[in-house]
């Protein structure tokens, strides 16, 4: 997420810079401890504080990770011990040093996904930030780690960090060592050369050879693709991307981009189901190496690890990454044409469904991820009501705002790639108003403020009905089912209902809500949830008595039916040859 210098200044760096250096070791590995050791040498100033970062890049939520942290000892060059302090619940102040202070502490870690660590016998899964202390004051200083792998466990070492020998990498400062993830196992590598350049995909898993090379395959086709829509690949510092993939049991379901690598994890093996329920992933966040990394929002520069970090621009960052994410497994062949306009009916019922919108246009949902983004909190919240994923909005107005400029003989991809030459390429954070102003000079000005006065700074949905027939879809709504507004469980004491209720439902009107438990609908027992589904279909006067128990009383309400709100997306047999021919043009290879 910086612009490396030039190799040559990197190397003269670290010859005549000072160096932080870093040495982990995982001996008590089975019980998900590490323990750390960092020397920070050249020191003016009689105290310094070292932390625990709090963010980490690609996430915008707070996370404190100096909750696994215990052990803490400080000495001076003589192995002195040296007097250290808490400032607050993330620092350590240390004083009275001889101009070097040597930390040691454990690190406790136990979750494989993009934000935290993991550390068993298995792997060293490390999400830096989430692993090393650092000190803010010298986050120009290039950095040296040492990995002391395991190696009565075959382990190995695959990171964005240049190898410097055996297992020792570096950073030309705090900000690329924070920004490189690095998974340290038994793993296998596959990779292949794109214009010069190396992308390698590490993969630890306990699969088959035959599997990853199926796997890859697809892996290169997604990456082909994804350069077509820009022209270019991002200029990779080292010449090299690398895919750090866990497919494991132990690790937790996430995706998180990085400059030059990502990490994937997923609890599906190659093969149970990940051989096409992980791919999206990679689709998703390789196509980050130009979308959010280089074509970087304001806001995150620099990012800040000390506190949450929010921009307004996630439903373009994050969400038409995630509208290209499906459109480039079409046309990597890794799903149909008829499966991708298919599946584009689930985003597009929860997003244009949802009563969020009255209160929050794309902006406004962006700015709520530092309270989604993988947060947590006890108390319960009223997201049903109030939120959309900003990935899910801005997908589907990426999908509007491309059928809109596929009419006018245009198209998004070459939008992006105006946006890469502007903004990407050339490394220079937009803001909000600089997506408006580049659709204005590719489309013209009354497209572009037309487009982000009714959908961007608004809620106000496209009229998909017309941009899907130019490219022979259709779009109906399920006008014959019956809607009851309320998701459901089967207990022993009736249908629990577990979420809050849909604002403007039939169920929330008639006052139900979650914790409820649905005992009899029209005088009949329900149990099951087809029993319930059975006894709507079968009302014939729209409207259902409904005895419930809250807080173990029963209480009775009548419910009056509607149709249901929701729509599907289908293939027009009938469509046009101009339409066909429109999409051919956006689902083809390219």
């Amino acid at each position: 997420m910086r612009t490396l210098v030039l190799l040559g200044l990197f190397i003269s760096a670290l010859a005549t810079a000072q160096t932080n250096t870093y040495h982990i070791s995982f001996d008590n590995a089975d019980h998900h401890e590490a323990k750390v050791n960092i020397t920070f040498p050249e020191l003016k100033s009689n105290s310094v504080i070292v932390r625990m970062s709090r963010t980490s890049p690609g996430r915008y939520a707070l996370h404190e990770f100096a909750k696994n942290v215990y052990g803490f000892k400080a000495t001076n060059s003589q192995g002195e011990p040296l007097k250290f302090e808490r400032p607050d619940p993330y620092s350590w102040k240390v004083s009275d040093h001889d101009g070097t202070i040597n930390i040691e502490y454990i690190l406790f870690a136990n979750r494989g996904d993009g934000t935290y660590s993991q550390i068993d016998e298995t792997h060293a899964h490390l999400n830096i930030p989430a692993t090393f202390m650092y000190a803010e004051e010298f986050e120009h200083r290039p950095v040296t780690v040492n990995f002391d792998v395991r190696e009565d466990l075959n382990w190995k070492v695959a990171t964005q960090l240049k190898e410097e020998s055996g297992t020792t990498y570096s950073a030309p400062d705090l900000y690329y060592f924070m920004d490189s993830p690095t998974e340290i196992s038994d793993f296998n590598v596959k990779e292949f050369d794109l214009d010069g350049q190396s992308i390698r995909f590490v993969l630890h898993h306990e699969g088959t050879e035959e599997q990853f090379s199926e796997y890859f395959e697809q892996v290169k086709r997604i990456v082909e693709q994804e350069k077509a829509v820009y022209g270019e690949l991002p200029e990779f510092d080292y010449d090299e991307y690398t895919f750090l993939a866990c497919y494991m049991p132990n690790v937790s379901g996430d995706g998180m981009e990085h400059r030059n690598s990502t990490i994937l994890t997923d609890t599906e093996s190659l093969a149970e189901g990940g051989m096409k329920g992980n791919i999206g992933t990679v689709a998703h966040e390789f196509f980050h190496a130009w979308n959010v990394e280089r074509i970087r929002p304001d806001e995150l520069e620099p990012f800040d690890f000390a506190e949450a970090n929010m921009t307004g621009s996630l439903w373009f960052a994050e969400g038409f990454t995630s509208y290209y994410t499906g459109l480039m497994l079409c046309r990597a062949n890794v799903i149909s044409p008829e499966d991708y306009i298919k599946g584009l009916s689930g985003t597009f019922n929860y997003v244009w469904n949802s009563p969020a919108l009255q209160y929050f246009n794309p902006i406004e949902m962006s700015y709520q991820a530092p309270f989604v983004d993988a947060a947590t909190s006890v108390d319960p919240v009223n997201r049903e009501n109030t939120f959309v994923s900003y990935y899910s909005y801005g997908s589907v107005l990426g999908l509007a705002l491309d059928l809109a400029l596929r009419q006018q003989g245009l198209n998004l991809d070459d939008f992006m790639k105006l946006m890469w030459l502007k903004y990407g390429k050339t490394e220079v954070a937009y803001q909000i108003e600089d997506i408006e102003e580049t659709l204005k000079e590719y489309a013209g000005e009354k497209f572009a403020t037309e487009f982000f006065s009714k959908h961007i700074y608004d809620s106000k949905r496209p009229d998909y009905q017309k941009l899907f027939e130019s490219t022979g879809m259709k779009l109906a709504q399920e006008e014959e089912k019956v809607y009851f507004g309320a998701s459901l469980r089967a207990t022993e004491d009736g249908l629990e209902i577990v979420r809050n209720t849909f604002k403007s439902s039939p169920a929330y009107k008639a006052g139900l809500d979650s914790g409820d438990i649905i005992i009899s609908i029209d005088g009949n027992k329900v149990t099951t949830l087809e029993g319930f589904k059975s006894i709507l279909e079968n009302n014939e006067n729209g409207i259902v008595k409904v005895v419930f128990k809250r807080f173990e009383n029963e209480r009775e309400t009548e419910v009056s039916l509607e149709a249901d709100p929701s729509f599907s997306i289908s293939i027009d047999e009938k469509a046009s040859q101009e339409a066909l021919k429109n999409r051919k043009n956006w689902l083809e290879a390219k």
